[in-house]
C-alpha cells in the first residue's frame, strides 16, 4: 500500500529548501509537550531553530494536528503543545496512524520524528538524546521503539547519546545488534546525555561536519542500510559531573518503583525527580544540549548539500 500524501504536510520554507537541495533539520516536539517544563520548553524549541537557521539551514519541527503530520510544525501549533490545558498526546511511531485518524493533537518523540522526517525527505534529526534499553530490561522488557526506528529508518540522528536514565552498556549493545553506526562527532566515547562521559568507547569517530556528511552519503549508499547515530557531548561549561547524576537517577528510580511507575510514565517521572534533585541543574544541561546538538546538525546537514551541489 502506498502512502497517503493527505497526511503529510511539509511547510512551504522546509518543502522549498528540499527542492532546491538546502539543508534542512527535523526537530522533534515531545520536548515541548513532555520533555522540559515551562518556560524552558517554548525556550529550548525556539533557541533550537534559531541555532539551525543561524548555521544556514531550516529547520523542520514536527508535530500533529487535526489529523495531519507537520513537518515544520506552525508558532499556532508550537504554542498548543506547550499548552497542558490543550491535553497533547505523545506520538512514537507506532502511534502516528491512530492519532492521525483521531485527529489529535500530539508531540512527536524521536522514533516519529524519524518516520516524518524521512517520509518528507530530511536527512538530518537533532534531538536531546534517544531512548534505549531501560534498566531492568531483562525482567520488564521494556525497550524503546527509537532504536528499531534508527535500524529501519534511513535518517541520520544528532544527539547527545542515550537518555542518562537507561542502561547505556545494554543501549550500545542492541544498537550493534541492530546494526546502526553510532559515531562519536569529536570523541571517543558515549556520552551519558546529561554527563560528556559514560566510560563506553564507540566504535567510530569523525572530527568535522564534513567527515559526518560523507559518513552519511556512504552509508546510505550501501542497499539496506537504516540509520545512523551521530553523538557528541553536551557543552562542556553545562555537563554535570556523572557520580553526582547516577546518584540522583538511582534514587528517582527506586521512587517509580515504589510508586508502581511503568512503561512510558518512568521517563518523565524520573526526569522530573532527577530535574528537583539537581536544583534544576538538569533542565539547564538538557536546553544547553538539545540546542548544540540543533546547531552541529545544521553544520552537517550544510556540509551534505554542498557536497551534494559539487
Amino acid at each position: 500500500m502506498t502512502a497517503d500524501p493527505s497526511l503529510l504536510v511539509v511547510a512551504e520554507e522546509v518543502r522549498s529548501a528540499l527542492r532546491e537541495g538546502r539543508a534542512v533539520v527535523a526537530l522533534e516536539s515531545s520536548l515541548i509537550a513532555q520533555g522540559l517544563p515551562t518556560p524552558h520548553n517554548l525556550e529550548a524549541a525556539g533557541a533550537a531553530e534559531a541555532a539551525v537557521r543561524d548555521e544556514g539551514a531550516v529547520p523542520a519541527t514536527v508535530a500533529l494536528d487535526a489529523g495531519q503530520l507537520l513537518v515544520g510544525a506552525p508558532a499556532e501549533v508550537i504554542q498548543r503543545l506547550a499548552d497542558p490545558s490543550a491535553t497533547p498526546a505523545k506520538a512514537t511511531s507506532r502511534d502516528l496512524g491512530v492519532l492521525l485518524a483521531a485527529g489529535r493533537l500530539a508531540s512527536t518523540t524521536v522514533s516519529a520524528t524519524v518516520r516524518a522526517a524521512h517520509w518528507a525527505g530530511i536527512e538530518l534529526f537533532a534531538t536531546g538524546g534517544i531512548g534505549g534499553v531501560h534498566r531492568g530490561a531483562a525482567t520488564s522488557f521494556d525497550v524503546s521503539s527509537d532504536i528499531d526506528e534508527l535500524a529501519a529508518t534511513r535518517v541520520a540522528v544528532v544527539s547527545s547519546g542515550a537518555k542518562s536514565i537507561l542502561d547505556l552498556r545494554a543501549t550500545l549493545e542492541l544498537l550493534e545488534t541492530r546494526r546502526v553506526p553510532v559515531i562519536g562527532l569529536g570523541v571517543d566515547e558515549l556520552p551519558a546525555f546529561y554527563a560528556a562521559s559514560s566510560g563506553l568507547p564507540v566504535p567510530q569517530r569523525v572530527d568535522s561536519p564534513s567527515e559526518a556528511a560523507a559518513a552519511i552519503g556512504s552509508h546510505f549508499a550501501v542497499p539496506g542500510s537504516g540509520g545512523i547515530f551521530f553523538v557528541q557531548p553536551p557543552p562542556q561549561d553545562a555537563a554535570l559531573e556523572a557520580d553526582a547524576l547516577d546518584g540522583w537517577i538511582g534514587d528517582a528510580l527506586a521512587s517509580a518503583e515504589e510508586l508502581g511507575i511503568r512503561a512510558g510514565g518512568v521517563t518523565p517521572f524520573v526526569l522530573a525527580r532527577v530535574a528537583e534533585a539537581s536544583g534544576g541543574r538538569t533542565v539547564a544541561v538538557n536546553v544547553a544540549l538539545i540546542v548544540n546538538n540543533a546547531r552541529t546538525a545544521a553544520r552537517i546537514a550544510v556540509a551534505r548539500s554542498r557536497a551534494a551541489a559539487s
